[in-house]
């Protein structure tokens, strides 16, 4: 007997709508990047529903800044998604492995936060992360409040779990120790202390991104160490900035905060290339498959992609701050194009390549003499693509047609291909 056919035996003898696990299922696997394990986390599903008992879900967040992005919307939505089908949420402020340092995608230790920093870093993330989940049926814990307990000889027992070959098969500690740079010992214990967390809250599902997929695990082994149930682990993609190239980061200056002003947001949704709104549009809005495909053939007969990312920007900024403002920046987008009306005549210049720097395309266009006249333009705001303002340096436009300007009369069209 096939192990499909056991398993569809298994819910019609438990009374267990077949349809419902599955439906539910899709639900959570959506815009995802893995699921780990599938099998298991269909097995808890009907667990749940055979019980009337909701899964425990887990998202740590580490407060190392107080301001948050549109990048950690990709997970705040999925976990809305969750809470929507009746799940338990845990929001676990990671005030004591902030101390210790995340050292995911790091080539260096991470400097350590004071009390203080870590105190106002997780006041403001409530606050923003109310935007976008139902604060009112979160659980919010720390976990000094288990950690700060330990005892050495605990510690030393959670040490235990795993060994110094399992740490360094992380891509960040491999490439730090093969290159000579220092690896301290408590970096090690930051991926422990996140499984240990997993195993106080008692974790069904735990979320995160792809670049944490190994602390995720982690909580797998600490769990069963502790002859716990062993959780599930939910990826979601990494959202790229502005740049199109590096993850969103507010370090990298690419990024679109939960904090900007509206006329700033939407300024910087409409700068994307147009083969990046797809992507935003995948991460960042609740569109069905069906409805982003009659978006893609309505560009590919005709439609102006910038239409498209008006609707994606006013969608966006109405989530931050509400409808009648994404109304009201849209309409002064609209307004501000129509006053830098582009000549009907104007030079045109081809790039070949898979994508190209704004500064690069103002220097080999002629329309800035040298990088730092191209800096200073930017700057000063006078440079806009398509009309738009430019606020990132970093901005690099693919495959598409763009009109360049700076200031009131300097424009050329450029065709990257």
């Amino acid at each position: 007997m096939s192990k499909d056919s056991t398993e569809k035996d298994n819910l019609d003898s438990a009374n267990i709508d077949n349809e419902k696990v599955k439906e539910i299922f899709e639900i959570i696997q959506r815009g995802s990047e893995e699921i780990l394990v599938e099998g298991d986390l269909k097995k808890k599903i009907i667990l749940s529903l055979q019980e009337g008992k909701p899964l425990n879900v887990k998202l740590g967040l580490d407060p190392t800044s107080p301001d948050l992005h549109l990048g950690h919307t990709v997970v705040l939505m999925k976990l809305r998604e969750l809470q929507k089908l009746g799940h338990k949420v845990t929001l676990l402020i990671g005030d004591f492995t902030a101390k210790i340092g995340d050292p995911s995608g790091r080539n260096t230790t991470r400097p350590v936060l004071t009390d203080e920093e870590i105190e106002e870093n997780s006041r403001t993330y409530f606050e923003q992360v109310g935007l976008i989940i139902d604060m009112d049926a979160v659980l919010v814990r720390k976990n000094s409040e288990w950690a700060n307990k330990l005892s050495s000889s605990e510690m030393i027992r959670l040490a235990g779990v795993t060994t110094v070959a399992r740490m360094l098969e992380r891509d960040d500690f491999t490439n730090r120790y093969q290159s000579g740079k220092s690896i301290s010992l408590h970096e090690f214990l930051y991926p422990l202390m996140q499984g240990y967390d997993s195993v106080i809250l008692n974790s069904d599902l735990e979320l995160g991104g792809t670049d944490q997929k190994f602390n995720l695990l982690m909580g797998r082994d600490v769990q069963r160490f502790f002859g716990q149930d062993v959780q599930c682990i939910l990826t979601m993609p990494i959202l790229e900035g502005l740049d199109g190239v590096e993850k969103m980061s507010k370090s990298k200056n690419n990024y679109i905060g939960f904090k900007d002003e509206a006329d700033q947001m939407f300024g910087k949704i409409m700068s994307l290339s147009d083969e990046l709104m797809w992507r935003y549009i995948d991460l960042l809005t609740f569109k069905g498959d069906s409805e982003k495909k009659k978006l893609k053939q309505s560009v590919l007969e005709g439609q102006n992609p910038k239409n498209i990312k008006i609707e994606l920007a006013s969608d966006i900024v109405g989530r931050f701050y509400n409808r009648e403002t994404a109304i009201k920046v849209a309409n002064d987008f609209e307004e501000r194009f129509k006053n830098n009306k582009i000549p009907e005549s104007i030079d045109e210049k081809v790039f070949k390549g898979k994508g190209f720097d704004i500064v690069f395309l103002l220097k080999n266009t002629g329309l800035a003499r040298s990088t730092s006249d191209a800096f200073r333009s930017i700057q000063q705001g006078a440079v806009r693509v398509d009309g738009q303002k430019v606020f990132e340096r970093g901005l690099v436009l693919k495959n598409g047609c763009f009109v360049l300007q700076v200031g009131k009369r300097s424009f050329i069209r450029v065709r990257v291909e």
